[in-house]
């Protein structure tokens, strides 16, 4: 099982801000995830320019997560 957070915009559309997700396949990545998550919603994040991480790490969509890991999502962050 892997737990899954959504920050900020993204929170906003999915309407959630966690939720405790199935590992999409033995060799599983954060893209998958991200799909599995918009199946999981009936909502797409197509198009959208979003980041992710890996138990606290950023990390790429082709990066490979395990049973157990945390995923995150969420917008660019700007300031200044």
């Amino acid at each position: 099982m892997l737990h899954v957070r959504c920050f900020a915009s993204v929170r906003e559309e999915l309407g959630f801000g966690e939720l405790e997700l199935p590992l999409p396949g033995q060799q599983a990545t954060v893209a998958d995830v991200l799909r599995a998550l918009e199946e999981r919603t009936g909502k797409s994040l197509a198009g959208r320019h979003l980041l992710a991480a890996v138990n606290m790490t950023h990390a790429q969509p082709s990066q490979p997560v395990r049973d157990g890991d945390e995923v995150a999502f969420f917008p660019p962050v700007t300031g200044g």
